[in-house]
């Protein structure tokens, strides 16, 4: 009997049983859906993942044209200081326009002064230059550290929310009551994680960048400020 049984049912199955049918083409959660489960704190995910998104590809580009790098810079400095061509050296830092040039600017624009003098005018220029690098950067810091606890947030009202609908339904309790305030509390914190994470990435991948452009700014100066000092050298 238990095998006539089997049968019919495999029967059913393979010719196509309605009810069957129904619960195999059950419907598929997609990633939108799977987000508006989240509520409001998802909403404020997402400005935070734009806010971040923008700043990166913003200081992407920013860092990039700053990191520029003419091998004949230097040498056509000291061929300018050399023959005493100080404006044509000028011209040509502010026709190079990156922040090595502009800190090379400052220095030939104090030839004259004590080396202390010029040096001390390149390293404030060199701390404005990478305060304008870094513009942006403590902004996707704080979305890195601060999206996993908004999603920790919404883990917790989600909770609170599944448990309100519980203590009101009384000895009614079913499960479709639950479902929102527990879809919010799991989803937020997927959500807040992954913007978190992903902001975490760009921020230290931006770092990079910046500390590489601020090691061509200190090779520049350091050879600028040999070649303020060669003729005391001969």
């Amino acid at each position: 009997m238990t095998i006539l049984v089997a049968q019919a049912a495999l029967a059913d199955t393979l010719a196509g049983n309605p009810v069957l049918t129904e619960v195999s083409g059950e419907a598929h959660m997609n990633l939108w859906d799977l987000a508006t489960k989240g509520g409001w704190i998802m909403i404020v995910l997402a400005i935070l993942s734009i806010i971040c998104f923008y700043i990166f590809f913003e200081r992407l580009s920013v860092i990039r044209k700053a990191g520029k790098d003419d091998p004949l810079f230097m040498e056509r400095i000291r061929d300018y200081i050399r023959t005493g061509e100080i404006k044509s050296a000028i011209n040509y830092c502010r026709m190079t326009n990156t922040p090595s040039a502009r800190l090379i600017e400052k220095g030939i624009s104090r030839i004259g002064h004590p080396v202390q003098d010029v040096q001390a005018a390149i390293e404030n220029t060199g701390n404005i230059e990478v305060a304008k690098l870094e513009n942006g950067l403590a902004i996707m810091s704080t979305i890195a550290s601060g999206a996993p606890m908004i999603g920790f947030l919404g883990t917790v009202t989600g909770m609170v929310r599944a448990f309100y609908e519980m203590a009101n339904a009384g000895n009614n309790i079913d499960i479709t009551l639950l479902s929102s305030g527990i879809y919010e509390a799991m989803v937020t914190t997927v959500g807040g994680l992954v913007v978190g994470i992903v902001a975490m990435f760009a921020y230290n991948y931006l770092v990079t960048r910046v500390d590489k452009v601020v090691s061509q700014m200190e090779a520049k100066t350091l050879a600028f400020m040999d070649l303020l000092n060669e003729p005391t050298q001969k």
